[in-house]
């Protein structure tokens, strides 16, 4: 009897045993698999949205997010974030992009870069900024990269001339590249006060001449931009055109003396007191 209960308390013993070193032996099984099945970093980065040529100007539509493992991202990978997409607007890329390759620090020149308009304008082209505010400049839909027109609009204080005739517009350049857009006060707006209206200056990339046209232009009259639509077979140089220009009589009936004036068909003439005289046309 004796012997009966030391093999049973033997074997409970063993069992004992043997279950604890199973669970110790299945431990490193279990820190493993819960190795391998944890996440993997991901960041989501910039990459171009399709392929770039060396010298374009990047727009909203030019970059897109893209998630990749976070070992796999270049220190100087582009983080997707609404800042970093704000700066890249406007930049330059320095060398061919081919579609999903991820935007790195040294393949764009931002427009606060130092020397950012010399590298944008083309051998013999020049830069000139036009102040804009929200309609002349198309209500802040012109992008970096952009090719507008010019359009001058002027008063004509001439009493001599018809009424028709002392408003008139008309395109003095077209197809000029748009190379940076830029915030600063409209002229004759106070500094720092609260309600300064706010306009964006366009810096367009014109050759000598053409500077010197919208120069002038912006002296007699108020700039207004008009947005070309994107055509690969387009021109890729600004033109100074001569077109005639369109006045106030072209546009309104009002103005054009055209309108019909009611038809007299009858003159009475008074020559005393009681006496007249009726002609009849």
């Amino acid at each position: 009897m004796i012997i009966r209960v030391v093999l049973f308390v033997l074997m409970a013993v063993g069992l004992v045993g043997f279950g604890t070193v199973a669970w110790i032996a299945s431990r490193p099984t279990a820190a493993a698999h819960t190795a391998a099945v944890a996440p993997i970093p991901k960041v989501h980065v910039l990459v171009a949205a399709h392929d770039l040529h060396a010298g374009s100007l990047l727009k909203p539509e030019d970059i897109k997010a893209l998630e990749v493992v976070q070992s796999a991202a270049p220190e100087d990978a582009t983080i997707d974030t609404a800042q970093a997409r704000s700066g890249l607007i406007g930049a330059m890329i320095r060398r061919p992009l081919v579609a999903g390759e991820q935007l790195r620090s040294a393949d764009v020149m931002r427009p606060r870069d130092h020397g950012f308009l010399a590298a944008v304008v083309g051998p013999g082209m020049r830069a000139i900024s036009i102040g804009v505010d929200a309609i002349s400049g198309t209500a802040g839909l012109i992008w970096p990269g952009d090719r507008v027109d010019v359009i001058l609009l002027q008063s004509i204080e001439d009493p001599a001339l018809p009424l028709g005739r002392r408003v008139a517009a008309e395109t003095v350049l077209s197809n000029a590249r748009v190379v940076a857009i830029d915030k600063q006060l409209v002229q004759g707006a106070v500094p720092g006060a609260a309600d300064a209206p706010v306009a964006r200056t366009v810096t367009l990339e014109v050759t000598a001449e053409q500077a010197e046209r919208v120069s002038v232009a912006g002296r007699i009259g108020r700039l207004s931009l008009t947005v070309r639509a994107a055509d690969a077979n387009s021109s890729q140089v600004a033109m100074a055109t001569r077109a005639a220009p369109v006045f106030a009589s072209d546009v309104s009936h009002a103005l054009s003396g055209e309108q019909k004036r009611p038809a007299i068909t009858s003159l009475k003439v008074y020559s005393g007191a009681g006496k007249s005289e009726e002609f009849k046309f």
